[in-house]
């Protein structure tokens, strides 16, 4: 999942979801594999590039809450069924964490790859 955020909108409310909820902000893919597919759900290197310009780089070892707590914190919360994401998060290096802060602009070419798994390629454009 790449997990787009408007921070103006985002910041001008105590809800984050408000930020995260325009069509196309939250483009997945680009496959959905089952868990008999992945040796090691957290150990799986990801990383998001701007342009070719490396911004976030982690392995899901770093994850605060690992899969079997999430889903069985969510699923006490809420009825988890088939077809159902479950989106962790984000690693270190987001353009509002930078100094200075890193916006995309109109143009660029967003990449979250997943190793072992594939690459999510993404335009952005203006509002």
């Amino acid at each position: 999942v790449n997990d787009v955020s408007a921070r103006d909108v985002q910041l001008a409310t105590s809800q984050w979801s408000m930020g995260k909820s325009f069509p196309t902000f939250c483009p997945l893919g680009p496959a959905i594999v089952t868990a008999d597919e992945i040796a090691d759900p957290h150990a799986l290197d990801i990383s998001l590039t701007i342009d070719g310009e490396t911004m976030q780089s982690s392995n899901t070892r770093e994850l605060i809450f690992k899969v079997p707590e999430l889903v069985a914190y969510l699923s006490s919360i809420t009825p988890l069924l088939p077809g159902d994401v479950v989106s962790t998060g984000t690693p270190y290096g987001v353009g509002l964490g930078r100094n200075p802060k890193r916006w995309l602009k109109s143009g660029e070419t967003v990449t979250v790859t997943v190793k072992g798994l594939g690459s999510l390629t993404n335009p952005t454009v203006a509002e």
